[in-house]
């Protein structure tokens, strides 16, 4: 991809109309070069170079860029704009070995190393110690060839693995992982400072403790007083180091890493010298009991001063003192002996075979020396202060956490990426190459120190029983003193490198602007240092400090790190699974089976090391991953995560193709169709509202409309038709896509959403559309008629159909409904279809208090009282709960109303169809002429037109007209076919007629039509009127009534008999959903 500062943001996109990098460069010098637009050998171009430059110009640019260096101005944005007023960059020069090889070996090499490596192995043992370190820095190394994948695929700017994962697996994993990442930098700058000051109070300045103990047994809480306030100086004074100047805390780096790879030396050099000569640490054993060894001059019970046996002591401190009578010392010093050990045999002297096997402790267990003999008797508690003991209960698991941290800071390298003279060379090699170092010397060191150091004096933490000296130094050569100030400097230095690191992280996440209430910590000093970040770090690295152990702050940022090495990991596997074609690194040594094994070291080693801190760091994550999901702003990075959604989605799609789904996994997926107005916007939104509270969120909700036009003309307008839908449905909270056609005719962009919309075995199987309210007051008949041809469609793709009526009247999602009933009519059966509606719309919060109702029709020959048990039983067998009626309808004869009603519907009929064959006076008169009509005739037919124009009028004002999706289609042209008027004869007219055949032509016949010559228009609307007075009398105050909606007729001359049948049949009810099964069963009485 190119670089950000050299594309050009074009267009839209979706809905949060977020910019989508261009492919092309932009050119604002363009105007100034015109003529390079005519080039002679680009003439076929020349319209297009202004957006599409020649490859020259491309090419020119990507030389003179440089990507961003650590610490500078890190934003693409801000980079563009200062593009053109900033100097030439210094061209980066640093090679893998200053610049990736040792950076990650000062991060790597740490406090652990010096102060709890020995202490590991004593208690862990030889085999488990090298256990740990192998998993730990096996985890590492799977990481690090996870990240030299990322990280040599394309330029990696300042923020290091927030980049990396950001950009590989989206916003939201990026900002969560990055925020982890930067609290477990945060909280090891704090184990570093801890570290300092525990080897400042321990081994440099004993005496510079503030507060004592005065209680034998609160020396841990004491001890723990002092670091916090040490700890707290000394944050306070690295932060200020900071804030005044960096450039000094990179110039000491140098410095700070000689410390450590001469502290490393000075340990190796001591452990070669004590095959020879091991140096002078005598224990002092009580029994097999290790003691403190500051306590007292002398390892005895008494000592000679001038031929006179005198108590020593150590015999004060078990015994009265001045008295070397037993009575009154403690039972286990009188019976046990005083014998005196050397702590470092030596490598030569066969300690490793004691040192091979663990020995955890219990907190307050003293150490013990196995092979010793021992008396047990009965020990004062006050005497326990005398004896080394142990400060904390351990077991493999705390170990794991605790030495974890001494194997992270393998990003240094790719943290300054800008700085490499070939970063995608340099930082695969060294970090490997650092890697494979430390772990050596951690392999070493444990083989080392189980060989040469004796096991009491390893399980002494804090060298109690070696006169209060660091354990390590112990064995390193030529003083202990190499070690002590070698460690302290080393900590003090990584522990600014933390604080010089963690505040530009921070600083480079609010600058993407993905969380919105950390914008305020991208603000910094005019030279771009994150002022409000640091201020921040430091309180959260108070907060390490305030904790105070060292052993308990390290598995914390454990965590931390191998949760953004978890993420790590996972990238580079799904980019290589995902095969995205800009996943092309040069680092060529990486499989997706090695990403997913250290993913999952990094898992285990989670819970491996604390169950509880594992569940909180990914808690923390979840939170931080929800938070920018919902409120953060839209980023479109060419994700992983998207990447990987779409793979996902095309093997479900082909897992859906192979067949219609059971019976049991049927649910409506909507197509809903909407009517626009003039203005674009959506006309009936309660549509929308009804399909979000039908779906709940759950399946396939399609949101489709058609717009009149030319596609090449209406382009512009259907976008903005699309934008003005996805509007609604994020207001009416429906989750769904949106689709709009454009089409020559708005019915057959209707047709074409029904046959086209979905993909797959992700098609809709259920249409809702709107009906076309004030058809009867329409003199034009294409809203009704593209009704109807969307209800055959429908019927012919063998879909389920909706038709909400008075959608206007359904309740919104604020709303809620206490009491009331949803009436079911169940007159035929189709599919199950009703029975499943109202169990669905249940589920939301709207309806949720209303209770179901289901009616079904009894005729003359059914056993009502069977029906009505049979009905009961099969809704039990489907688990919904309903109440049960059965409405026996006798037969009766048809009515005058009903007569009455069909007449007027016939006539209304045939006068509109010859209002449509006059378009004109003039072909009304044309008309006339050639029918034979008198002057009076005509102004009597013509009056007569008149007449039913005003009753047309008069009755579309009357109705408040609603519109529909159907009433905007272009003029086209009615054509009538010649018909044979038929007449309503009586016997006195047909003789008359007889009489006198060549008579005027009385116009006034055309508006009498037979009555009924068909019966079947007569039969339907008995049905429909009979139908509505029970619906009417049983459900006038239902919630809503969900009908069948009987089919439109083959012959599609009664389609607007059908419409008149309809109305008829829901008149006087509020809300009425009209549904049509789509000729398959939806509901099941099988689990």
């Amino acid at each position: 991809m190119l670089p950000r500062s050299l594309i050009s943001s074009s267009g839209t996109r979706g809905h949060g109309n977020h910019k989508e990098d261009s492919p092309f460069l932009s050119s604002p010098d363009s105007d100034g070069k015109r003529n390079d637009f005519y080039d002679r050998n680009l003439a076929l171009f020349e319209e297009e170079l202004d957006i599409r430059p020649k490859v020259s110009s491309l090419l020119s640019r990507l030389v003179s860029y440089t990507s961003i260096t650590q610490g500078a101005k890190e934003h693409e944005e801000e980079e563009s704009a200062e593009t053109s007023r900033r100097k030439t960059p210094k061209s980066p020069n640093m090679g893998t070995l200053m610049g990736v090889y040792l950076p990650c070996l000062q991060n790597i090499f740490g406090v652990i190393l010096f102060l709890r490596l020995t202490w590991i192995v004593g208690m862990a043992g030889i085999i488990q110690s090298l256990l740990i370190v192998i998993m730990c820095c096996s985890c590492t190394m799977l990481t690090a060839i996870s990240m030299s994948a990322i990280a040599t695929n394309g330029v990696v700017p300042a923020g290091g693995a927030y980049f990396m994962i950001s950009r590989s697996l989206g916003p939201e994993f990026g900002g969560a992982v990055g925020l982890c990442f930067y609290l477990g930098t945060t909280f090891a700058s704090a184990m570093y400072i801890l570290g300092a000051i525990e080897i400042f109070l321990k081994y440099l300045v004993p005496q510079a403790a503030i507060f004592h103990s005065t209680d034998p047994l609160g020396n841990d809480s004491t001890l723990l007083n002092n670091m916090r306030v040490y700890g707290s100086i000394c944050l306070s004074l690295m932060a200020v180091v900071v804030f005044v100047g960096v450039k000094y805390v990179n110039k000491l780096a140098s410095l700070f890493l000689a410390c450590v790879i001469i502290s490393i030396v000075s340990i190796y050099a001591g452990a070669v010298k004590s095959m020879t000569h091991p140096p002078e640490f005598p224990i002092c054993m009580l029994g097999n009991r290790t003691l403190v060894r500051d306590r007292f001059d002398v390892c005895a019970k008494t000592v000679v001063r001038g031929n006179v046996t005198e108590p020593s002591q150590l015999w004060d401190r078990f015994c009265l003192p001045g008295n070397l009578s037993t009575a009154q010392c403690d039972d286990y010093f009188i019976q046990n002996n005083v014998t005196e050990i050397q702590g470092i045999p030596g490598l030569g002297s066969g300690v490793i075979r004691d040192n091979m096997w663990s020995d955890y402790l219990q907190k307050g267990e003293i150490l013990e020396k196995a092979g010793l003999q021992s008396v047990e008797a009965h020990s004062p508690v006050e005497n326990f202060l005398n004896y080394v003991s142990a400060d904390i209960a351990t077991s493999f698991t705390l170990l794991v956490g605790i030495f974890f941290p001494s194997a992270t800071g393998i990003m240094a390298g790719s943290n300054r990426s800008g700085d490499l003279r070939d970063a995608q060379k340099s930082i695969p090699v060294g970090t490997i190459l650092a890697i494979t170092t430390t772990s050596l010397v951690y392999l070493s060191s444990v083989v080392l120190f189980g060989s040469c150091i004796e096991g009491v004096v390893l399980r002494d933490k804090f060298g109690d029983a070696v006169h209060k000296n660091l354990v390590v130094g112990t064995l390193s050569w030529p003083s202990p003193w190499v070690i002590v100030i070698g460690s302290f400097f080393s900590t003090v230095g990584a522990g600014l490198q933390s604080l010089t690191g963690a505040p530009r992280l921070l600083q480079a996440i609010a600058k993407d602007n993905i969380i919105p209430f950390l914008r305020v910590f991208g603000h910094g000093k005019t030279n771009g240092e994150p002022t409000w970040a640091l201020l921040l770090t430091g309180l959260i690295a108070e907060l390490g400090i305030l904790i105070a152990s060292l052993d308990m702050v390290a598995p914390i940022l454990s965590m931390f790190f191998l949760m953004c090495y978890l993420f790590v990991n996972l990238a580079c596997a799904v980019q290589t699974l995902l095969r995205t074609p800009n996943w092309r690194p040069r680092f060529k040594y990486y499989h997706w089976t090695l990403s997913f094994l250290g993913m999952s070291m990094c898992l285990a080693l989670m819970f491996i090391s604390s169950w509880y801190y594992a569940i909180v760091a990914m808690g923390i994550a979840g939170m931080i991953y929800k938070y920018i999901e919902y409120q953060g702003a839209e980023k479109e990075w060419g994700d992983g995560i998207r990447g990987l959604s779409l793979s996902a989605a095309r093997y479900a799609l082909l897992r859906l193709e192979a067949g219609p789904p059971h019976t049991k996994n049927w649910r409506p997926q909507l197509l809903v169709l909407l009517k626009l107005d003039e203005d674009l916007h959506v006309k009936y939104p309660r549509l929308l509202t009804f399909a979000s509270q039908l779906k709940a969120g759950k399946g396939l909700t399609i949101v489709g409309s058609a717009i009149q036009g030319n596609f090449l003309d209406s382009y512009g307008e259907m976008q903005a038709a699309e934008q003005a839908i996805k509007n609604m449905m994020e207001i009416e909270r429906v989750k769904g896509f949106c689709q709009v056609v454009v089409a020559t005719k708005v019915r057959e962009g209707v047709v074409h959403l029904i046959q086209s919309c979905g993909l797959g075995g992700m098609k809709h199987n259920t249409v809702v559309m709107g009906w076309p309210y004030g058809w009867r007051q329409s003199e034009d008949p294409r809203a009704w008629k593209t009704f109807i041809n969307t209800v055959r469609c429908t019927t012919a793709a063998h879909l389920a159909l909706m038709v909400p009526k008075n959608v206007s009247f359904y309740p919104s999602n604020h709303e809620r409904f206490t009491d009331g009933n949803i009436d079911v009519w169940w007159i035929v059966h189709d599919g199950g279809m009703l029975m499943l509606l109202p169990f669905l719309l249940k589920q939301h919060k709207v309806w949720k208090k209303c209770k179901m109702r289901i009616f079904t029709v009894a005729q003359m020959d059914d056993n009502s009282i069977q029906m009505k048990k049979d009905l009961a039983t099969f809704l039990y067998q489907l688990r919904i709960e309903a109440e049960v009626e059965v409405v026996e309808m006798h037969d009766s004869d048809i009515s005058a109303y009903t007569y009455e009603r069909t007449l007027m519907m016939e006539q209304r009929s045939q006068m509109l169809r010859q209002m449509r064959l006059s378009t004109t006076e003039r072909q009304r008169e044309v008309g006339c002429t050639r029918l034979g009509f008198t002057s009076y005739q005509t102004k009597d037919l013509h009056n007569r037109v008149t007449v039913l124009q005003a009753q047309l009028v008069k009755d579309r004002h009357s109705l408040v007209r609603m519109g529909s999706l159907y009433s905007d289609e272009e003029e086209e042209p009615v054509e009538v076919p010649p018909q044979k008027v038929q007449m309503t004869w009586t016997r006195e007219k047909h003789e008359a007629e007889k009489r006198n055949p060549s008579g005027p032509f009385n116009a006034s016949r055309l508006f009498f039509l037979p009555l009924a010559r068909d019966q079947s228009n007569v039969r339907r609307m008995h049905t429909a009127v009979k139908l509505n007075e029970v619906i009417v009398n049983r459900s006038h105050d239902a919630r809503l009534v969900l009908l069948n909606m009987p089919g439109p007729p083959r012959n599609t001359d009664g389609d607007e008999n059908y419409m008149e049948f309809l109305e008829v049949l829901t008149e006087g009810l509020e809300r009425v959903l009209l549904v049509r099964g789509g000729g398959r069963e939806v509901i099941t009485i099988y689990s």
